[in-house]
């Protein structure tokens, strides 16, 4: 095709795309969920969307949808409702031990370490995790961290009966630990601890006791496909991820014009506030250790297992799952490409 007609094309697509991100005509539809509400750390699908990264790589996002919750994603992958998103592999582990046969795959790696935490309030007297005995949490059900409390709550010596659970929706979470009505909640330390600024409570006022520095060092969110969609859709699946990758790795570099993108999908956002809450999630969840050693996307074995064992004790699973029924490097570019900064 000439290229004059070729950029003819493109000119076209990108007018009709979707929210005003490029799709071409004819390329391969795609519904992706995210793992919560529309966040700063979300950006990089955003900035690779406005970039026109899926597009390059046939892929046109028909649907790039807040979600309800990390551990939901799985449930909207496996009915079918997505076809791609991200949430928490934990959750993936679960649903693949529960349910064999039908299990999901991981194929890249989001939050090489979890942000899970325990946040408190300095004047509730709580200052180690043994602190925590005996006391009133608040959390929604399917708050991963809530989910793993019993793994942190043994690995820090207390009895995880001894604390008292509220079930609450996901926006009383942060004020009923404002208002006092509870001595803790659990949560992702960036979305809970900038939450409860909004509300005037200062980082200066809280005690947070994060999952990983407390004996339970876990991966978190990935990109989740079924392996029947990625079977069927191998060239799809690889470019998508090679378009996250390389919207990562641009939000690192530009996280101002990153969050950007987010705030022209989602207008009422606080642009400063998504911006540190971006940044926090840089620093402490998407490049770490092995990230800088290994690259973004992939995971080590050796720490999968553990991360397995970990899940299997936390959720009482019966049926073990090796590493290779939750993550598959296969669709990760090589390594060069998959440095945190270019």
């Amino acid at each position: 095709m000439p290229s004059i007609c070729r950029r003819a094309m493109l000119a076209i697509a990108t007018a009709i795309g979707l929210a005003g991100f490029p799709a071409i005509a004819q390329q391969t539809p795609v519904k992706f969920t995210l793992d919560f509400v529309i966040q700063g750390p979300h950006a990089p699908f955003f900035l690779a969307a406005e970039r026109g990264y899926y597009a390059r790589e046939e892929i046109n996002l028909t649907a790039l949808d807040a979600g309800r919750g990390s551990s939901d994603t799985v449930n909207r992958i496996a009915s079918g409702a997505y076809d791609i998103g991200i949430g928490d592999i934990n959750a993936l582990i679960e649903f693949n031990s529960k349910n064999p046969g039908k299990g999901l795959i991981a194929v890249m790696i989001y939050y090489d370490s979890g942000p899970f935490a325990i946040i408190t309030l300095r004047d509730k007297g709580i200052t180690t995790p043994k602190d925590l005995a005996g006391k009133k949490a608040a959390a929604p059900s399917f708050d991963t961290p809530f989910r793993l409390f019993s793994l942190f709550a043994k690995a820090n010596g207390i009895a995880p009966q001894s604390v008292s659970w509220a079930n609450v929706a996901p926006t009383l979470r942060e004020p009923m630990l404002a208002q006092g009505q509870t001595d803790m909640i659990s949560g992702f330390s960036f979305t809970s601890m900038l939450a409860l600024r909004s509300l005037g409570v200062p980082e200066s006022k809280l005690n947070v006791f994060y999952y990983r520095d407390y004996g339970v060092d876990l991966y978190s969110n990935a990109i989740i496909v079924s392996p029947a969609y990625a079977k069927a859709n191998p060239k799809i699946v690889a470019g998508f991820v090679r378009a996250t990758l390389r919207g990562m790795q641009d939000t690192i570099a530009e996280p101002r014009a990153a969050v950007a993108t987010v705030k022209k999908r989602e207008a009422l956002l606080n642009e400063n506030l998504e911006y540190e809450r971006l940044m926090m999630a840089i620093g402490t969840s998407m490049i770490t250790e092995d990230v800088k050693k290994d690259g973004l996307g992939n995971v080590r074995r050796d720490r999968m297992i553990k991360n397995i064992a970990l899940v299997s004790e936390g959720f009482g699973l019966e049926r073990k799952i090796t590493p290779e029924q939750v993550f598959d490097p296969q669709f990760l570019p090589p390594r060069a490409a998959r440095n945190a900064t270019r």
